[in-house]
């Protein structure tokens, strides 16, 4: 098929949860499919490289057209909170030069079909949509429940009230919102079942197809050396953006409600918080001896690979987490929250220790920690089977190509029928 990506950023390099998923979807289709790609520039991308021959992207899709990403103020942000319909995803990316771009496009080729990577895109879907050109919305959250969260979770506490009000806000405007586009689309494809149900909740004739996040296991090669984590000083690592609101509660949550827990018990143990563009939130854990944030690194891996156990206290948020499956093909031994593995189907005490409380996520830790090398690696083991059978990119794939062959036929039969 000729299809047309549609990408929130350029997915290359593939460094986190959105561009992994999007690199990996065209690296898998493009040897069976002919690709083309528009999406936003960030500041910080090189526009010239993308578009070179013997970049990636080029390599992989016939061609590579950008934008850049548009600016908004604060005060736009907060006029627009109080006086537009649109929620403010749907804004965030809404821009006349893409809108030009994707027009001149659907004109120019005749696409099969056009996909919309994220809530943010799927208003130039809905383009494709309006000349008769079938289009699919991949919904990489739920996002309306995702507000619908950090809602009830702000609302909690005096001092996240703004935040909490503002998340009230928009989970309303986002239930109409994406119940809109999800009615628009030709398909809704979803990371989980678990969002897939969120969806139909607002749009309940809705029919999903589960595309779950991957992982690319020839990335996460073993080796027994670097597994190795310092027993006499043993790390518990989370990786992750850290601007991103169910990140930064995850390791406020657990810095100061678990992590006094452990320590207690160990004081040698350290928390590491690795991960790009640490929010001043996040201060306060600066002051801990206990815990270091690193900022952006280089590569995530060997922080992964040195850590006692990979922990994912996660309260927010949604989808299938690749923080979740990339430990789990790095061999971790992994503790988590049920939120943090929502959607993924592993089972506590199989494949990795779920906990949902304070004294039992430190409990768990401090379990693994007791146990030694030898028995976290059992448990890594049997999560790094789990993840090679069920989210490897290549068995992932087929199911968005079955969608693509039944929105294809659908579309054949309804022109017969005219």
């Amino acid at each position: 098929m000729r299809l047309l990506f549609l990408t929130p950023q350029l997915p290359y390099p593939p460094r986190q949860g959105t561009t992994l998923r999007n690199f990996n979807l065209i690296k898998q289709l493009a040897a069976r499919h002919t690709i083309d790609l528009a999406g936003f520039l960030a500041p910080t991308d090189d526009a010239t490289y993308a578009q070179r021959t013997d970049s990636p992207l080029m390599t992989l899709c016939r061609r590579v057209d950008t934008v850049p990403t548009p600016q908004r103020s604060s005060a736009q942000r907060i006029r627009d909170t109080l006086f537009s319909l649109q929620p403010d995803m749907g804004l965030r990316l809404a821009d006349e030069e893409m809108r030009a771009l994707v027009a001149r496009r659907l004109r120019e080729e005749e696409y099969d079909l056009v996909q919309a990577e994220g809530i943010e895109m799927a208003q130039y879907g809905c383009m494709a949509g309006e000349q008769s050109i079938p289009w699919i919305f991949d919904d990489h959250n739920c996002e309306y429940l995702l507000q619908k969260r950090n809602a009830v979770t702000d609302l909690r506490r005096i001092s996240r009230l703004a935040p909490g009000v503002y998340s009230l806000v928009q989970w309303q405007k986002l239930a109409r919102y994406e119940a809109m586009l999800c009615r628009t689309a030709d398909a809704v494809t979803v990371v989980s079942e678990a969002d897939g149900r969120a969806l139909r909740r607002i749009a309940p004739q809705l029919t999903t197809t589960v595309v779950s996040n991957g992982i690319d296991l020839s990335q996460y090669k073993h080796d027994a050396a670097s597994q190795q984590d310092n027993e006499a000083r043993p790390t518990l690592v989370f990786t992750g953006k850290m601007d991103y609101r169910p990140n930064i509660d995850a390791v406020l949550w657990f810095g100061r409600d678990v992590l006094p827990l452990i320590t207690d018990m160990m004081p040698t143990v350290r928390f590491q918080i690795v991960g790009m563009n640490p929010h001043p939130r996040l201060d306060e854990l600066r002051e801990n001896p206990y815990i270091e944030i690193t900022g952006a690194v280089e590569d995530v891996r060997p922080y992964i690979d040195g850590a006692a156990v990979y922990v994912i206290p996660m309260r927010i948020g949604g989808g299938t987490r690749f923080k979740a499956l990339e430990a789990m093909a790095s061999r971790k031994a992994i503790v988590s929250t049920s939120l943090g593995v929502e959607g993924i189907g592993v089972q506590d005490g199989r494949e990795m220790l779920i906990a949902d409380e304070p004294v039992s996520m430190a409990s768990a830790i401090l379990q693994l920690l007791r146990q030694g090398t030898a028995e976290r690696a059992h448990l890594g083991e049997a999560g790094y089977r789990f993840v090679s059978a069920h989210y490897a990119w290549e068995k992932i794939v087929p199911a968005l190509e079955q969608v693509y062959e039944e929105v294809a036929e659908t579309r054949r039969g309804v022109t017969k029928a005219r």
